[in-house]
């Protein structure tokens, strides 16, 4: 599978999930259907908004953590 970054919501301008996985579909699907519990399952963050592929799980792991690194306001600009 390919790494990837990618970023849940549970409503427009709600609340933001930022994950990283090498199953992009697995893991979309795991979290709509609440089999992923913890922060997702109890703020209902279900709607896949934005993705990136990675080349290595090295990569999509720096990118990630830049990612949460920003503010609110800069994962929705």
């Amino acid at each position: 599978m390919q790494p990837a970054v990618y970023i849940l919501a549970s409503q427009p301008r709600g609340t933001l999930y930022v994950g990283v996985t090498s199953d992009l579909i697995q893991r979309v699907w795991q979290h709509k259907s609440n089999l992923a519990e913890g922060f997702t399952q109890k703020y209902g963050v279900h709607t896949l908004v934005y993705f990136e592929l990675h080349a290595t799980m090295h990569d999509a792991i720096s990118r990630e953590k830049q990612l949460k690194a920003g503010s609110w306001v800069k994962k929705w600009s």
